[in-house]
């Protein structure tokens, strides 16, 4: 059963189709990717799922609601998270701080309770960072728990945006990118990562991702653009022997 479904969706800035006509739909407890060379569109849907952009035509529906001209503050609480192709975390906090952040869209206390700090203010405190600390121990955080932001390794940072996003508790995980900026032995660490993320935790995602070795390792299935139309979708391996999407990486005829 489809947990995520876009119908023909598109989105033009100015004289630019960014996304054309493009239709997928993503099954509950699947991992599903999304490559193409830079400018195909990829981080564009990404906007449109999160609802930075808003399509100019087309729709989306999660969990059977349609989302298409949803508020964006409203994504979150209906269970879908994402992280960025660039880090966006909070520098001057520790990983722990950053954790709990992801854990605001389930504030249930109202704002007077919270600044007098009532029993349910306390409660939900209490039960933020029991799942913050969960989801240290899955991560394997423990020693960067109260550690600054600023000052950890790069790798560790990407750790540590996944991390928060699940503390949203996400049913469906947006991973910009999660490769970018990690050497081999990170890269093969962070496809771990969103194997047990689908597998020990169901949940289910779309990735976009340019290294196809995480892309083969991870993936159920993959959808290819270029610019901004769907070239081929289907199993790793026949995406990637496709004609179309040799021809739009590799540039030129393609050998028989």
């Amino acid at each position: 059963m489809a947990l995520f479904r876009a119908e023909r969706l598109a989105v033009q800035f100015g004289g630019i189709r960014a996304v054309d006509d493009v239709s997928f739909a993503v099954d509950a407890g699947e991992v599903f990717a999304i490559i193409g060379p830079n400018g195909a569109g990829k981080t564009t849907i990404f906007n449109l799922v999160s609802r930075l952009y808003t399509p100019t035509a087309g729709r989306m529906i999660y969990a059977e609601r349609d989302i298409t001209t949803l508020p964006a503050h409203r994504i979150a609480g209906l269970g879908i998270a994402r992280t960025f192709q660039n880090i966006e975390l909070f520098a001057g906090a520790t990983v722990l701080q950053n954790l709990l952040i992801g854990c605001h869209c389930h504030v249930r206390a109202s704002l007077a309770a919270q600044l007098l700090f009532l029993p349910s203010a306390r409660r939900d405190e209490l039960a933020h960072r029991e799942k913050a600390e969960d989801v240290i121990a899955f991560l394997g955080l423990q020693r960067y728990r109260d550690a600054t932001v600023g000052g950890l390794p790069y790798g560790v940072r990407k750790v540590v945006e996944l991390g928060r996003a699940l503390c949203t508790e996400p049913k469906l995980l947006l991973l910009d990118e999660p490769s970018s900026g990690l050497n081999t032995e990170e890269t093969e660490v962070m496809g771990f990562w969103i194997e047990d993320i689908k597998q020990d935790l169901g949940i289910t995602v779309i990735m976009v991702e340019h290294d196809m070795n995480l892309v083969r390792q991870v993936s159920d299935r993959v959808m290819a653009l270029n610019y901004g139309r769907l070239l081929a979708l289907g199993t790793p391996a026949e995406v990637q022997s496709h004609p179309e999407v040799i021809r739009a990486y590799i540039g030129g005829e393609v050998p028989p």
